[in-house]
């Protein structure tokens, strides 16, 4: 991760007042990825071009990844109210991707276990 992204990333994290992604979603109870997984959380990637502030005809990319819910999307659209507000570097524009990496078909519950010797 380049210097820059963390700083933003560190930055986000700060003002928001989070530690983790726990918090950010459920006021810290404590979720593994694999619970928000289960709850429908997916994997949401933007690229986000931005227009470097002292020079403005050069354009800078940000790659963030999140797990986020579609087709809400608030964790994404709340990084980008943050940037806005926040940050000097104008937004040019965003391209984004989600990906649920459990559906219902591929995990199921089971209730014993059975141990061969």
């Amino acid at each position: 991760m380049r210097a820059d992204a963390f700083i933003v990333a560190m930055t986000l994290k700060m003002e928001l007042g989070m530690n983790s992604i726990d918090e950010a979603t459920d006021g810290g109870e404590g979720h593994t990825d694999m619970a928000l997984m289960l709850k429908g959380y997916g994997l949401t990637t933007a690229n986000i071009l931005y227009r470097m502030p002292d020079h403005p005809s050069v354009l800078q990319t940000f790659i963030w990844q999140e797990y986020d819910l579609a087709p809400d999307f608030p964790r994404l659209f709340g990084f980008l109210d943050f940037w806005k507000t926040q940050l000097d570097g104008p937004l040019h524009s965003v391209q984004y991707t989600h990906q649920r990496l459990i559906e219902p078909r591929v995990w199921r519950r089971v209730d014993g276990e059975l141990a061969l010797h």
